[in-house]
């Protein structure tokens, strides 16, 4: 267990650094050892996420306003989805749309299939390829999430 530990801080030490040169979205963030870290998207519980797993990693806007929050998430996650089409455009490719039915968060993410935390000879290309899915997803939604009214 404190292997996994271990490796995800040397992960995110590694990814913070790299993305200091390309964004200040993440620039207050200190590295620890959960699976992801995040910053605020500009809106109360709405969240930039870098996300890693064993093999696999992903970008996210995560969507929890906290305890009893279900229908409001439910309904920011809606409004961001009516422009759908627009916000894929200008990311560039699809995105995953999860509703998260019967959770109270809801997300949006971009899937990463280079490799995870455990793949430490790919971390770099993980990082370019992380750090790239983020500064298009924040981009992207960076209009929506601003006419939100939260």
């Amino acid at each position: 267990m404190a292997e996994r530990f271990i490796l995800r801080r040397g992960f995110w030490t590694r990814l913070l650094d790299l993305a200091k040169a390309k964004t200040k979205l993440h620039a207050g963030i200190s590295p620890g050892q959960d699976n992801w870290i995040g910053t605020g998207a500009g809106k109360s519980g709405l969240a930039y996420n870098y996300v890693i797993r064993q093999h696999d990693a992903h970008v996210e806007l995560y969507i929890d306003r906290g305890k009893d929050s279900e229908k409001e998430n439910e309904r920011i996650f809606d409004a961001l989805a009516g422009s759908k089409e627009a916000i894929e455009k200008d990311f560039g490719s699809a995105l995953e749309w999860q509703r998260l039915e019967g959770k109270r968060a809801c997300r949006i993410r971009y899937q990463i299939d280079v490799g995870g935390y455990r793949d430490e000879a790919k971390w770099t290309e993980i990082h370019e390829a992380m750090i790239d899915g983020m500064i298009r997803l924040e981009k992207a939604l960076r209009p929506f999430v601003a006419k939100l009214t939260v």
